[in-house]
């Protein structure tokens, strides 16, 4: 080797003793809280207190699966019954009836058998037949019996089923009451521009197989109602072609399906700016058949990050298939570890397939699946070495697959709506996944529940509460790890200030609103809260200041029609968590602003 050559090595090697002194000064000399020392994906610094540098970013990418339970909407009114399905204005007529000269007057009957019903037996009719049965009646009264049998149907919902005495030769005196159940002959539907006719048709035809039923079609009618993609639907039964069969006339008003909504907030981890902008575009009706796509941007001042989602349609019960996908770049920016030059860069991918198995318009029960793939490197001083850390292999690099199979339950009424996700995760060895000697890595098992409840205490005023839960047998990898701290978490401390593998979470607030103007569609809500979580490891590889985070605190929250919606947030910990107010999240401070321009 040259004398300049060995000259260069040396330098270089120099230089790299000289950037770990650098590191190991800035672990052991400056008091710092976990989020400082460990970074999370996409460069965020977690929270395990006064321990070394973890190489596997928490990224603000994420996919669907992993992120939390959205807020649910206040409890929303449906239109009157009668307003989504007029009622027919008589009882489903009967066919003529015509009999034969031979009949007398007065009818000696011994058996009545009814034909033509699929749904109830004889013994459902026996209240109303054995009135009949072993006495003598008049043709009248056999016309009665029938008028009875119709209301029968009628009065459980089946309102253009009817029956009717056929012509007939009365032997060992049995007679036969004939039924006619009522179909749907056809399903028009106009008021559609976008929206394929065929999306609301098969959605209603589940509930209008024969016999009609008025309780099903209505119930098909105001879970169409609650559809995000109608605004508002009318419908009438009217007379089909044929005996028995109806026409069912469906009007509709389609929805707004493009949205496009810029917010800013600083709900980003300070390691790479907590101020976040964010431009999300939507088309929830792309080709007509309600089918959905969405991408959003964000940016901070050390980080960029995309996201797209597809989602189509795969049967009229609202089954979906989902696809998302996701990219984020990040740089260290915060004071001292920007001297690290530390970048990470991180991607995910994720199939969804989601089915809803009980759909009425006061409650659902869904089941699905979701294949995920995550991945995420991490490198020091302009990626000249890479970022060490549990679960990275030598080039700096996290991957992770997992199958997810959640549940989801939603139950609302007029005045409260609940709602509840559990999801279990398998750890997959698949797609290039990073499998070490030990834990952490693609190989876990893990649950997590979440919960919410929105009570309407008074108009404009909610009482709302959630909570998070997470459990898993064996030390995961940051990118499955449970985060606490932050304006969608505990309030009053940064974000994730605690980064572990178990972890919980519950927040309860009140909104009461202090100004409303209904001409301007404004309402100001001042919100009183206290939130409170606590974590902890599978093994005792890190120690924390603390596993407990608590606090109080109030917030504002303003709502300018559906044009703008702001909110700010002041948090109180009341449990002590090291930190250097050096930003708004560490002094408690948070805001959003969500703007949707039309």
């Amino acid at each position: 080797m040259s004398q300049k050559s060995c000259f260069r090595s040396c330098l270089y090697k120099l230089n790299l003793c000289c950037n770990s002194l650098i590191l190991l000064s800035l672990t052991q000399a400056i008091p710092v809280m976990a989020e400082e020392v460990n970074i999370v994906e996409s460069g965020e610094l977690s929270n395990q207190a006064q321990t070394p540098i973890n190489p596997t970013p928490r990224r603000e990418t994420k996919p669907p699966s992993t992120q939390p339970l959205p807020e649910q909407a206040p409890p929303t009114l449906l239109p009157p019954p009668d307003q989504l399905l007029t009622p027919p204005s008589s009882l489903p007529s009967s066919p003529e009836e015509e009999q034969s000269g031979d009949i007398p007057q007065a009818i000696a009957i011994k058996k009545i058998n009814i034909t033509g019903s699929t749904i109830f037996s004889e013994k459902d009719f026996a209240e109303i037949t054995e009135r009949y049965i072993n006495k003598s009646v008049t043709l009248t009264e056999l016309f009665q019996l029938r008028s009875e049998i119709t209301k029968f149907y009628v009065d459980k919902g089946y309102i253009t089923t009817g029956a009717f005495i056929p012509p007939q030769k009365l032997i060992d005196g049995v007679v036969e009451v004939r039924v006619i159940e009522g179909q749907l002959e056809e399903i028009k539907v106009t008021g559609a521009s976008r929206l394929n006719p065929n999306y609301v048709r098969s959605r209603l035809a589940l509930a209008t197989r024969k016999p009609l039923n008025r309780e099903k079609l209505l119930e098909a009618l105001q879970v169409l109602q609650l559809n995000p993609l109608i605004k508002n639907l009318s419908a009438e039964l009217a007379a089909g072609t044929s005996q028995g069969s109806s026409t069912l006339e469906v009007t509709i008003q389609e929805a707004k399906t493009f949205n496009a909504q810029i917010s800013l907030d600083n709900s980003r981890s300070p390691s790479v700016g907590s101020f976040r902008r964010q431009v999300q575009l939507s088309e929830s009706n792309l080709l007509g058949f309600g089918d959905s796509v969405s991408a959003a941007y964000t940016n901070t001042d050390g980080s960029n990050s995309y996201d797209l989602n597809y989602t189509v349609p795969i049967n009229p019960r609202n089954g979906t298939f989902a696809v998302s996908y996701g990219t984020s770049d990040n740089n260290v920016i915060e004071k001292p570890f920007n001297r690290l030059d530390i970048e990470s860069n991180s991607k995910y991918y994720e199939f969804t397939l989601r089915q809803p198995i009980i759909q009425k318009p006061n409650r659902e029960l869904a089941v699905g699946m979701a294949l995920t793939n995550r991945e995420s490197q991490a490198s020091l001083l302009n990626g000249e070495v890479p970022f060490p850390g549990e679960g990275a292999d030598e080039k700096g690099r996290t991957s992770v697959t997992a199958l997810r199979l959640f549940q989801e339950w939603t139950q609302r009424n007029s005045k409260q709506v609940f709602a509840m996700r559990s999801q279990f995760s398998i750890g997959l060895d698949a797609f290039n996944s990073t499998i070490n000697n030990k834990s952490p890595d693609s190989n876990f098992y893990a649950w997590r529940g979440q919960a919410q409840w929105v009570r309407l205490l008074a108009p404009d005023t909610l009482l709302f509460i959630r909570g998070d839960l997470q459990f898993t047998d064996r030390p995961l990898v940051a990118l499955e790890q449970f985060g606490l701290g932050g304006q969608s978490s505990v309030r009053g401390y940064r974000q994730d200030a605690l980064l572990t593998d178990n972890g919980f979470l519950a927040s309860t607030e009140v909104r009461l609103p202090i100004f409303r103007d209904k001409r301007s569609q404004t309402l100001l809500q001042v919100v009183p809260f206290i939130d409170v979580g606590t974590v902890w490891n599978r093994s005792n590889r890190v120690k924390l200041e603390t596993n407990t985070l608590l606090s109080t605190g109030l917030g504002l929250r303003l709502q300018l029609g559906n044009q703008l919606n702001a909110q700010f947030d002041w948090g109180i910990p009341l449990i002590s968590l090291e930190s250097r107010k050096s930003n708004w999240q560490e002094n408690g401070l948070y805001f959003s602003v969500v703007y949707t321009p039309f």
